[in-house]
């Protein structure tokens, strides 16, 4: 099979395709064709070797110190099911399936191999490329805003990078559990922003965040540019500042009304958001940017700050190595 590996951190350009052997599956696990894969700001940062504040060397301790170890780079995936391991039950080969890989990576190849409590099937009409893109940024903010902030009906909410991943699923999960958003975002995304469900959109270039004076029952920061204080202070008395990308102090120190640290990967969250895009409630924003040959381009647009929603790769397509550049609105 055909497959992105990296050997060492360092730039896109450190993004090899290689060909290498079909993997067998275990015990439990099942053989996925992988039709599509998410290029998440996570597979940047584990590429260069990047990681959130006081996270570097803990990181590369789990993953490797001068390279990953798992050399195939990739998370999030969406595919049909090639081939049951022993143990395997609930699905059947041809199945049309979703899910993530966690630490395992391996999601940027032709073929991965992946526990069968990781999957969920896919809802009729939901094209492979919608699935892959829907889980990253929805998995996040679904179990930050749900989960862990409480939110609901009536309650106000400030999401900061709002046209990203992460945040463009914050504002349209929001919005769909009755919550009236504010997006913080560049003026060329506002339009889209408003499409998604922000009842509010800021300019974030003419209006600081951290100097707005309306505060909010919970301030959602999906960038990592908003102080725990700023949050704090935009949440007022009783509101919930989350912090999607903390740095290790304040992952670690978190408690009360500030909420950080990593989203789990549960397959009833991945259920629930694709039923959503069934439905029409939820858009991943997908822009899909080629084959493997693409990624070291994909990675470049993330590395800029510039990317919209959610850009998705298709390992089995013909070698293409040109991101397309249908969207050109900017990220933050």
């Amino acid at each position: 099979m055909r497959a992105a590996t990296i050997d060492r951190y360092g730039p896109p350009t450190t993004i090899r395709i290689t060909t290498m052997p079909v993997p067998t599956p275990g015990r439990g696990e099942v053989l996925v064709r992988v039709e599509a894969a998410a290029v998440t700001a996570g597979d940047a940062r584990i590429r260069a070797g990047r990681f959130p504040r006081g996270f570097g060397l803990p990181a590369r301790l789990g993953i490797g110190m001068r390279g990953p170890r798992r050399s195939i780079p990739g998370v999030v995936f969406s595919g049909k099911v090639e081939r049951l391991g022993a143990g395997a039950t609930g699905l059947s080969v041809g199945d049309s399936i979703a899910g993530m890989t966690g630490a395992r990576f391996g999601a940027h190849a032709e073929y991965v191999t992946v526990p069968v409590t990781a999957l969920t099937p896919l809802p009729a009409g939901v094209p492979h490329s919608d699935a892959a893109g829907a889980l990253f940024g929805g998995s996040t903010a679904l179990y930050f805003l749900r989960d862990r902030a409480r939110l609901g009906t009536g309650q106000t909410v400030l999401v900061n990078g709002a046209s990203g991943s992460v945040g463009s699923a914050a504002v349209q999960l929001a919005a769909h559990f009755g919550a009236t958003v504010t997006a913080v975002s560049s003026r060329p995304n506002h339009d889209l922003l408003r499409r998604l469900g922000a009842a509010q959109v800021i300019d974030y270039r003419q209006t600081p965040v951290a100097g707005l004076g309306e505060r909010f029952d919970v301030v959602f920061d999906a960038v990592g540019n908003l102080s725990r204080a700023a949050g704090l202070r935009l949440a007022g008395d009783h509101g919930a500042a989350v912090l999607a990308v903390a740095g290790l102090a304040d992952a670690v120190t978190a408690h009360g009304r500030v909420i950080a640290g990593a989203a789990p990967e549960r397959r009833e969250d991945f259920a629930l958001l694709l039923d959503l895009v069934a439905s029409g409630a939820f858009d991943p924003l997908v822009e899909v940017v080629g084959s493997l040959e693409a990624l070291p381009e994909a990675h470049r647009r993330i590395d800029s700050g510039r990317k919209i929603g959610n850009l998705v790769i298709l390992p089995h397509a013909a070698g293409q190595e040109t991101v397309t550049t249908a969207t050109t609105r900017e990220a933050i």
